[in-house]
């Protein structure tokens, strides 16, 4: 071989090893970009999850709340409207207007009553035409129980 072949040989050589000696460093800070915005990837995902795991957690936990909020404010509707019948009773009693009521808790037998009112179930007509509206069968199912339990009252 020549002499200038073995110098061209020398210089591409030397031409290679500079380029490598610069593009080295630079692929390997890609590789490393790289690599960062992959870790960077992985923890914003598990971030993500975390988040929302947490956020379902607390709706739960928000809905169970909600639930037994409800719940006890139709406890303190219910005990407000036995307070109310309670304080309606005693108004009756405090006008005069239910002593009746006190004769009939001592004698239930009382004769002085109308025979529909001692018997009430004699007179139940709930089997007489179930149907139609305005009978006596739908507007029996329509009394409160205090109105079951006191005839003379419901009245």
């Amino acid at each position: 071989m020549s002499t200038a072949a073995i110098i061209v040989i020398v210089v591409v050589v030397l031409a290679l090893l500079v380029l490598l000696a610069v593009a080295l460093p630079r692929m390997r800070a890609a590789r490393a970009e790289r690599e960062r915005e992959r870790e960077l990837a992985r923890r914003r995902e598990q971030e993500v999850e975390r988040h929302r795991s947490e956020a379902e957690v607390r709706t739960l936990r928000a809905d169970e709340a909600e639930q037994r909020a409800r719940i006890a404010a139709k406890e303190a509707e219910v005990e407000r409207a036995q307070a109310e019948a309670h304080e309606a009773r005693a108004d009756l009693h405090e006008r005069g207007l239910g002593d009746d009521q006190l004769m009939d808790d001592r004698d239930p037998a009382r004769t002085d009553l109308p025979a529909a009112e001692r018997e009430p179930e004699r007179f139940d007509r709930t089997d007489v035409e179930p149907d139609r509206e305005g009978s006596v069968a739908s507007t029996r199912s329509e009394r409160t129980e205090y109105e079951r339990d006191r005839p003379d009252e419901g009245r």
